[in-house]
C-alpha cells in the first residue's frame, strides 16, 4: 500500500473552503490540463455519503474511466472518495480541513492506493507513477493558493 500525504494552509474560512471541494465540478480547475479530465455524471451534482461520481482522464495517453464513492460526508470538517472503477487496484482519498483561525483553513489530502500488475505495477510506482502523483498535487497545490489568493504555503510531505 502506498500512501501520498499533503497539507495546505489558505487564507480563507472553514465553510467557503469546504464548499468549493465538496463540489465535484471544481475538480478541473484544480488538475492538470494534461490529464484531460472531465466530468461524465451531469451537474449539479449533490455531494452526500453514497454518491456516485463517473469521471474520464488520461494517463500516459491512455484514456480511463474512473467512478468514485462518496464513503464518508462530515462537512464542512471531511469527506471520502472510493475509486469503484480506475486505473488503480485500490484508491481511498480523505480530504480534511480545519480551521486555524477564522480566516485560515488547513486542507489536508492523504491518499492510500494501490497498483495493478504486482512488481510492474511497483516498478511503474517507482518510474512514473509516484512522480506523476507528486506533479498533480503540486498543481493543485497552486490552483488551490490562486483560487483562495494565498501564496501556496505547504506544510512539508
Amino acid at each position: 500500500m502506498y500512501r501520498l500525504f499533503r497539507q495546505q494552509r489558505v487564507e480563507a474560512p472553514l465553510e467557503e473552503v469546504f464548499r468549493f471541494f465538496e463540489r465535484p465540478e471544481n475538480l478541473q480547475r484544480i488538475t492538470p490540463p494534461e490529464l484531460d479530465f472531465a466530468i461524465l455524471t451531469p451537474s449539479p451534482i449533490p455531494m452526500h455519503l453514497g454518491a456516485l461520481i463517473d469521471y474520464r482522464i488520461r494517463l500516459g495517453g491512455i484514456p480511463f474511466r474512473w467512478t468514485t464513492y462518496i464513503a464518508c460526508y462530515e462537512p464542512p470538517h471531511r469527506f471520502v472518495d472510493v475509486q469503484l472503477r480506475g486505473p488503480y487496484s485500490f484508491w481511498h482519498h480523505t480530504h480534511r480541513f480545519h480551521a486555524l483561525e477564522p480566516e485560515v483553513t488547513l486542507i489536508e489530502d492523504e491518499v492510500l492506493y494501490l497498483l495493478p500488475a504486482g512488481p510492474i505495477g511497483n516498478l511503474m510506482h517507482r518510474l512514473w507513477i509516484r512522480r506523476q502523483l507528486d506533479r498533480i498535487f503540486d498543481y493543485r497545490r497552486q490552483q488551490i493558493a490562486e483560487i483562495f489568493r494565498s501564496q501556496p504555503e505547504s506544510i512539508p510531505r
